[in-house]
This record gives structure tokens, sequence and C-alpha cells, in this order.
């Protein structure tokens, strides 16, 4: 189909910057295929310095600080200094003496570090395909022979499909785009309650803690995004997030060396790794075309006026340059698929956490385990950890309605992600990679396995928004980025 007055098939799918797999495996007998890195950074495996990163907590990355829209590599190497094995507590109980000491001292170290606001941002992984089978689906894997071979593929599938896997439902006929506002929020308290949703008594209580001592108070807000798990939903909602972000520094009259913290669940985080790529200050082609084809799109969409003009003005003043004017952006990500990479040149301080627990034969503490068909059997108990986190990798989405949104996301797909069918998304399971290619990275049991029910877990994947992990996180988060 002819989107914005040319084929979406001249696009070159793996461009020279991207990181692509050098070749299929040759008989599904679950050998991977060799990640190769087609630019001067490498994999890190060797030990010697990398040009072109960053050190960042005394530790270096894989990612160069300008990432310029690479897609982030799935290493297997040991994060060394990076990684950190913190082990949980739920610690006091919730507005005990000792609870609100504890939240107030990571308070007053927000405070010093000068960070101004705490913004939670999430979607919902409840009626919005959360493992992207979609896409999987679509490619037609099994209908093709690609799981022949392998036992189990099936079952893992019919674990991640919306429509079996046991995860509660929204009501009627939710689904994405939800709406940013207030009733979309209540909607999901009601039904996912404090699993894989920052809620409005969450954030409240948040609020009340942090500011205990506080000379001035820190903001702490609740921002949704429309939980499209596709390129172009997350290219819109870093837009949209950037409009939202702009008006914040506004209101609040933030300046150079005023910081606001992010808490990103679940794919908010992919939606700021774009973000970071957007906001690096050097110039970038890619940019250009990836917000020239939302342009264009924005121009044939119709209806949702308020998000096409909050993506109008984040776009415009993309092109002006340092939109943010010397306000730090600091991010934490809680459960964050690894998907694009991080340009650290676009944002301040940066942090995973994912719920991690350590199963493997080897000595690998860092790696998931991603055995078939064993996983179909710890899946459902989340004896692993965050299923989500480790299952909705490059290759796997959900699909946008109608052709319009269809091409133009086909469109960002070729810019963003050189992997595509239903064998690349398996080769990058496989590779069970918990730490992105930049900043710490905190591998936590929250200890929440053992029920059979998903709906207790979200597989793994509810354990980071419970409000008896809010000290231990916000203590982490204090100590690791303000130390």
């Amino acid at each position: 189909m002819p989107f914005f007055g040319w084929s979406t098939a001249s696009l070159p799918i793996r461009q020279a910057r991207h990181r692509v797999m050098d070749a299929l495996p040759g008989s599904g007998d679950g050998r991977m295929a060799s990640i190769r890195c087609r630019s001067p950074i490498v994999s890190g495996k060797t030990g010697q310095s990398l040009e072109g990163q960053r050190s960042y907590g005394g530790c270096e990355s894989i990612m160069p600080v300008e990432n310029n829209f690479q897609h982030a590599e799935y290493s297997r190497a040991d994060p060394g200094a990076r990684g950190a094995y913190p082990e949980f507590e739920a610690g006091p109980a919730l507005e005990s003496p000792a609870w609100q000491e504890g939240m107030g001292k990571a308070g007053s170290r927000l405070e010093q570090a000068s960070v101004r606001a705490v913004i939670f941002f999430h979607g919902s992984c409840l009626n919005s395909d959360p493992f992207g089978v979609q896409r999987l689906d679509e490619a037609g894997g099994l209908k093709r022979g690609y799981s022949r071979g392998i036992p189990g593929v099936d079952g893992l599938l019919a674990l991640m499909r919306q429509e079996t896997n046991g995860m509660p439902a929204l009501p009627g006929d939710w689904k994405p785009p939800f709406p940013l506002g207030e009733e979309t929020g209540a909607l999901l308290d009601q039904h996912a309650l404090d699993g894989g949703n920052f809620s409005n008594a969450y954030v409240s209580q948040f609020k009340k803690a942090v500011n205990r001592v506080t000379q001035r108070a820190i903001l702490c807000r609740r921002w949704l995004w429309s939980s499209e798990h596709h390129h172009l939903g997350r290219t819109l909602a870093a837009c949209e997030f950037l409009d939202r972000l702009v008006a914040l520094n506004e209101e609040l009259r933030l300046g150079a060396g005023d910081r606001v913290l992010v808490y990103a669940h679940g794919q908010a985080g992919v939606v700021l790794a774009l973000l970071s790529n957007m906001l690096a200050s050097s110039k970038s082609a890619t940019r250009d075309r990836l917000l020239q084809f939302l342009q264009e799109y924005l121009a044939q969409a119709t209806g949702h006026d308020e998000v096409k003009a909050a993506c109008e003005r984040a776009i415009s003043r993309l092109g002006a340059g340092a939109p943010l004017q010397g306000v730090g952006l600091d991010v934490v990500t809680f459960g964050t698929p690894i998907r694009y990479g991080w340009d650290l040149s676009g944002i301040g301080r940066l942090m995973h956490v994912v719920n991690h627990r350590m199963m493997r034969p080897d000595a690998k503490r860092w790696l998931a385990k991603m055995e078939l068909p064993q996983i179909t059997m710890e899946m459902p108990i989340a004896w692993g950890g965050d299923y989500i986190q480790q299952l909705a990798v490059a290759g796997s989405d959900a699909v946008p309605e109608g052709d319009l949104g269809r091409a133009a996301n086909k469109a960002v797909w070729e810019l963003l992600e050189p992997y595509d069918g239903f064998e690349r998304w398996l080769e990058c399971a496989r590779r069970a990679v918990r730490c992105a290619n930049d900043g710490h990275c905190a591998l936590v049991d929250y200890k929440d396995a053992g029920s059979s029910y998903s709906r207790d877990h979200f597989f793994g994947h509810a354990a980071y928004t419970r409000q008896q992990a809010m000290l231990f996180n916000t203590a982490l988060v204090a100590s690791t980025l303000y130390p």
C-alpha cells in the first residue's frame, strides 16, 4: 500500500547502523544465530574498552552515548558493575512509623538531588496484548512450520495470547488506544488494583510519605499512555510524553539543574527509550525521517484531535532544539522489555529494575531461563520472574487497526527495529537477556511466585507496583541514582 506518496517496500529493513542477526538457524534445533554489531561498538564480551561508550556508575555501557536510534543488542555478557542483585524485603508495615521514616529519608535524598517531580508513567497490560502475540500470529510462524522440532512453542503462545492466558479483562469493548484521562485510571484501579498499575492510592501514598520532611514539596503525578504496543503507538506516546513534560516544566518553572524522575512500568519504558533518541542534541537523519513520517501520518489520520495537537507541538519543539531547557530527565524502568537502544545524551540518569529469579543450571545469574517445553510449566506460576519483560522482545507486537495505521507502523518499524518474523522473535527470546545495554540494572526476586492464577501475578509483571514494595523500590532508586 502506498504510504505518504511512496512505497514502504523501498525502505531498507536492515540498515548498517542496526545490530542484526547474521543467519537463520539451520533446522529448528534451538541453536542461536550469531548476533553481529555492525557499528564500531562491540558486545563487550572481551572486557576491552569500547570506543564511544559512556562510563556509567563506574562501569561501561554497551551502547554508544549518542545512540541515534540503534536497536538494543541482546548481549548475554555479564553486566558486571552495572548489575546488582538486591534482596527484596517488604520491610515495615505500610504507614507504620518505621515505614514513614524510611520513605521520608528517601524523599530527603531526592530533594537534595534537586528532584522536583516524580512521574508514574504506565499503561495497562489488560486488553492490550502485552506479549505482542498479534504480530507473531500474523507472521504465521506455526503455519509455516517454524516450530517444527521445537516442542512447547504452541503451548507457550497459548499462555501468551490475551484470549487464553487467564489474565483479567477490562469490561466491554475497552481496548487501545486508551484515553489518558481519569476514567481510564479509575477503570484500571478497579480491575488491576495495584498489579502492574500505579494506582491513584499508590501515588497519593507515595506523595505524602516522601514529602514528610522535605522543605519544598516534590510533585507526584500519574501519567497514562495509550498502551498501543506497536512502533507507531510508542512513537505517538513519546511525543505526547514530551508535550506533557514541557508543560510540567513551565508549570513548575523548572530550569537548568532541576530534575524530573520518571517511574516507567513495562512498555512505558520502551516509549522513553525512543524519546531519549529523539531528545539527543546531535543532528540525526533518522530522527528527521521519523518525525516526517509522523507528521504525514497525523495529517491523514482522523479523530484523536488532542493526541494530534500534542504530537504536533512536540515535533515543533524537537525541531527547535533543546525542548527541556537543561532540566534533567532521570528514568527508572520496571519490567521493561529490551527493544530500542537508549541514547544517554538525551536523558539524565538511567536505571532498570527487573523481577528475576535465578533458575539456570549454570552460573549466569544475570540471564533468564528459556527452555522449551519447560517454560510452559514454569510460566503459569511466574517461577522465573517477569515473563512479559522476557518475552515481549523484538519481533512481537500488537497490530494497529486500519490500512493507514498499519502502513505507518511498517514505515516506523523499518526505521527502528531490524527484526521481523516469528523465527526472529524466537531467536531474541531465547537469548534470555534481562539487562538493557545502558544504565544500572537491578535484578530483584520480588517473591511473587507460586499462584497458578495469572491474575494474581500477571506472569511476574505485577510485582513492581504493589504497595508493599513501595518502600523497597523508593529506597533502591534513591540510593542507586542519587548516592
